[in-house]
């Protein structure tokens, strides 16, 4: 990012569901490809309890893990597109040990930056093996990620041949984590995880660009200095008006929400969402951000729409 002469291109995507090919993965590649991204994001899953129903009626519980694969899905991409993949590692349904697995893969396949989260807490329970519970909290997260970069493991012991540590982003909330008292006490969090080693912030998706500017401009008057990276989601569906304010604790302004009631369909919801993305990422680009991060889930040929007209 330090490098970069002009603002650059990132985008997220899951990897495919069980079962299914990874084929889907690559086709959102291959759409957005053309406009020079930087790095992947490629999200992570834990595993969950679900409830299967027997012959008599009665129900089993059952360990599923709907999208397995971040580890591999990140080396897919790296290794058939040369591009940087930045696999999601999260605390929630995954264990110390689990995480050091995963972080040791990681490091045999030269997967050296990385995006750490705390996961979603309010997520359906998730399963328990005696090994240990999750970390609680990303910068316990970062902990044992800084601790192995040192060649310290788990219990202490010695990690031989960590040659490139590994380089990490982590999120942050323009309108405050739905769990944090007030907005100061989120940004001291914030704060915690740059001193903490984080190369850089990604924000949570937001449609209100003043509500960015002044997030930075306090991040800024605290002493945190690294990038901060907003992140971008076109509204492509109707009951997306209601869904993303529901689960991710983002306002949409007024203009935008009469806009959305107005359209008769999801073909014009889509249009909507387009053109209001491209609107706010011509603002944040003439205001000097170092990049743009799209998440694409549902919205692919948006973001194409959108990168088209900007880059």
């Amino acid at each position: 990012m330090a490098s970069e002469n002009k603002p650059y291109f990132s985008f997220e995507i899951l990897p495919p569901l069980k079962g299914n090919s990874i084929k889907n993965v690559y086709a959102t590649i291959d759409k957005l490809k053309e406009f020079d991204p930087r790095y992947i994001n490629i999200t992570s899953h834990h595993s969950e309890y679900v409830y299967k129903e027997q012959p008599d009626g009665s129900h089993r519980k059952i360990v599923v893990r709907k999208r397995p694969g971040t580890v591999a899905v990140a080396a897919a991409i790296q290794n058939r597109y040369g591009i940087a993949a930045v696999p999601h590692i999260i605390c929630k349904g995954f264990t110390p040990e689990e995480t050091e697995y995963a972080l040791l893969d990681l490091n045999f396949l030269g997967i050296t930056n990385l995006f750490l989260l705390r996961g979603d807490a309010k997520s359906q329970e998730t399963p328990k093996d005696g090994r240990g519970e999750s970390h609680q909290h990303a910068t316990d997260l970062q902990k044992q990620v800084n601790d192995f970069n040192r060649g310290i493991g788990l219990e202490g012991d010695r990690l031989e041949g960590i040659e490139t540590p590994f380089v990490y982003g982590m999120s942050c909330y323009p309108e405050k984590h739905e769990e944090a008292p007030n907005m100061t006490s989120d940004l001291r969090y914030a704060k915690m995880k740059v001193d903490g080693g984080a190369s850089y912030l990604v924000t949570q998706m937001f449609f209100d660009n003043e509500k960015y500017f002044k997030f930075v401009e306090e991040c800024r008057k605290i002493g945190i200095k690294v990038p901060i990276i907003p992140g971008i989601k076109p509204i492509v569906l109707k009951n997306q008006m209601t869904v993303l304010p529901k689960i991710f604790r983002v306002d949409l302004p007024e203009p935008l929400a009469q806009a959305l009631e107005k359209c008769r369909n999801n073909d014009e919801v889509k249009q909507v969402g387009i053109e209001w993305s491209k609107a706010q990422c011509k603002e944040l680009l003439e205001r000097g951000v170092p990049g743009l991060h799209f998440y694409t889930l549902f919205a692919t040929e948006s973001v194409r729409e959108v990168a088209k007209a900007i880059y």
